[in-house]
């Protein structure tokens, strides 16, 4: 099981459009990627209302893990977009 650790830099959080972004690009991947912050219980990253309910704010930390063949490569670009400053615009 691959996992990266990741900075959110959007202003606003993972919230409506970065994370309508990200989801799109979690289920791109054909993984199961899950996001996880704090003490919450992991969600599917492919879920836009589930990531969304995690509530996470810019600067806070996430935890991204993905399995299966090309889960490094997948979660290294998943960790690049949460990385960027971009908002989904």
């Amino acid at each position: 099981m691959a996992t990266r650790t990741v900075t959110i830099a959007s202003k606003v959080g993972l919230h409506a459009r970065p994370a309508a972004t990200f989801s799109r690009a979690a289920a791109a991947t054909g993984l199961p990627v899950t996001l996880s912050v704090g003490e919450k219980e992991p969600v599917n990253a492919a879920s836009i209302l589930a990531v969304m309910g995690l509530g996470v704010a810019h600067g806070q930390e996430v935890t991204l893990t993905a399995q299966g063949e090309g889960a490094e490569e997948a979660l290294d670009r998943l960790a690049g977009l949460l990385a960027s400053e971009e908002d989904g615009q």
